[in-house]
């Protein structure tokens, strides 16, 4: 089925450009290494903060993704 021009202008914008959905894990730098492995695109590159370790990558149909690992407050 091939989608008619009208609903062709809406793939990868089914969300408005925002990011969609966290991946959380407990080893960023592990996962980033399998995203880009896997030819899959960051759009903004890992930004390490007080509280968390966080990058946004894009999949099929232009969703984004933010890759995020939250740090834990030993003490």
């Amino acid at each position: 089925m091939v989608a008619p021009p009208k609903q062709k202008a809406f793939i990868g914008n089914k969300i408005a450009g925002k990011i969609f959905l966290f991946l959380i894990t407990d080893d960023f730098w592990r996962d980033n290494n399998q995203i880009i492995a896997r030819d899959i695109h960051f759009v903004r590159e890992p930004k390490e903060g007080t509280y968390e370790i966080v990058a946004v990558f894009v999949v099929l149909y232009g969703i984004l993704w933010n890759l995020l690992q939250l740090k834990t407050n030993s003490g």
